[in-house]
């Protein structure tokens, strides 16, 4: 028996061979040897370490010089092999070293422009335009053209809270300017804001509208010993309950959405306060008796309904929603509903507005029947109910002016005041003809 042993840097690969009678087996175990040789021989070509011996149980000097042979041609290859890769690498650090820029396709000026092409400032603060190329469930990837990827967490993607960037219509493909607020020194990573943008922008849009002094809608979100707290605009402003114009609590507004005006805006200090009082005053001042406007139904009383007209809290007598009897509100309205409603009486110093529908009925009980048409009817109706209130006025001023004929007055044919016309006598008028009042 003869083992002959290929010996790699891995481990060892025995082969065993039977013993060797007659010169047909003889023939045999060479070309095994052979085959052996030759896979060993393809992988150390690869990179590995071979080395061949042999240790013959009983061993002939002439296997014993075969292995000897296989052993040394296999060495002269690997240092051939070596030689060769210290030739690269000398020639590749001589060329580093004397030519760094041989074969490059551009110059070292147009590196260096390429670069500065692509710097930008990363200090904290800047603003810095990006694409988002992806989300997940904490927030977006924004390719800002920097050496590392930015982020832009889901707390920084709106003023408002959203559950997922999404919602603030961030997606794939978004450009948008956005400002660095840190870094992660580990891997160099930016983190970006879209919130502390749209905070600036919300400021300066406080501002504007205060200038205009213009009535804005907020939510009433909280409320505390001082007052309410209203979001406006993105921002949170102070509502003082000495600038709330309702006797409804703070509970009760909670969740609601009313009018208020700007008193203060300072952004410096973060001051942001509110008025619901100055708001309702200037929505009053449009109330005009005869004037249709669109509301809610808030509550439902036995005596009548409370309708919010624009954060001004009416009352709808249950006299005033039809022509017909009303025994249940309920079964006409419901908390809620949206209808139309014309002005009947405005007591600013009160604060109270009355309100009806029943005037706006084209048909008596048409509010009960069929409210749809009353509230298609509403301007139509509302413009027949003025001109008979301006005819009544103008008969009652004419019947003042001919009794007081001294106040310097007339009345036109259109019933509007003016100076006494050329055709009155100086005198004044006669009254001696006016009959005598009869008992009725």
């Amino acid at each position: 028996m003869i083992q002959w042993l290929i010996e790699f840097k891995f481990g060892i690969i025995d082969f065993d061979y039977l013993e060797i009678d007659r010169g047909n087996e003889r023939v045999s175990v060479l070309k095994k040897i052979k085959t052996s040789m030759a896979m060993a021989l393809a992988q150390q070509l690869s990179g590995m370490s071979v080395r061949w011996s042999s240790l013959p149980l009983r061993p002939s000097h002439k296997h014993q010089r075969r292995g000897i042979v296989c052993s040394i041609a296999i060495e002269n290859a690997q240092n051939k092999e070596r030689a060769q890769l210290k030739q690269l690498f000398q020639d590749a650090y001589e060329r580093c070293r004397t030519a760094p820029t041989e074969g490059v396709s551009f110059t070292l000026e147009q590196f260096t422009q390429a670069l500065d092409n692509y710097d930008f400032d990363a200090e904290i603060g800047t603003k810095v335009k990006g694409t988002v190329f992806a989300t997940d469930a904490t927030g977006a990837y924004v390719d800002i053209t920097a050496k590392s990827t930015a982020y832009l967490p889901l707390q920084e993607a709106c003023i408002h809270k959203i559950k997922h960037v999404e919602d603030a219509g961030i997606v794939p493909g978004l450009k948008e300017e956005f400002v660095i607020i840190g870094a992660n020194e580990a891997d160099d990573t930016l983190f970006l804001s879209l919130r502390s943008i749209q905070y600036d922008l919300a400021w300066e849009r406080c501002r504007q509208l205060q200038s205009e002094d213009a009535v804005v809608k907020g939510k009433v979100v909280n409320v505390n010993k001082g007052g309410l707290v209203a979001a406006v605009e993105g921002l949170r402003g102070f509502v003082p309950f000495s600038q709330i114009s309702t006797k409804a609590t703070g509970e009760e507004l909670l969740e609601k959405e009313i009018p208020f005006k700007f008193v203060e805006v300072d952004e410096e200090q973060s001051r942001l306060v509110l008025s619901h009082r100055k708001a309702v005053a200037e929505s009053q001042g449009q109330l005009g008796i005869g004037s249709v406007v669109t509301g809610s139904v808030q509550s439902i009383k036995p005596y009548g309904a409370f309708i919010d007209i624009g954060g001004i809290s009416g009352l709808l007598h249950v006299s005033q929603i039809s022509h017909d009897r009303i025994t249940d509100i309920s079964t006409v309205l419901q908390p809620g509903d949206i209808l139309k409603v014309m002005i009947l009486s405005h007591d600013r110093e009160r604060g109270r507005v009355s309100l009806s529908t029943k005037k706006l009925e084209p048909t008596p009980g048409d509010m009960i029947r069929d409210p749809k048409l009353v509230f298609e009817k509403a301007e139509e109706m509302a413009q027949t109910f003025r001109q008979r209130i301006a005819q009544a006025e103008a008969m009652a001023r004419a019947d003042m002016l001919r009794f007081q004929p001294e106040s310097g007055l007339t009345l036109t044919g259109d019933g509007i005041l003016g100076p006494l016309t050329s055709d009155l006598p100086p005198e004044g008028l006669d009254l001696s003809e006016v009959p005598a009042a009869e008992e009725s």
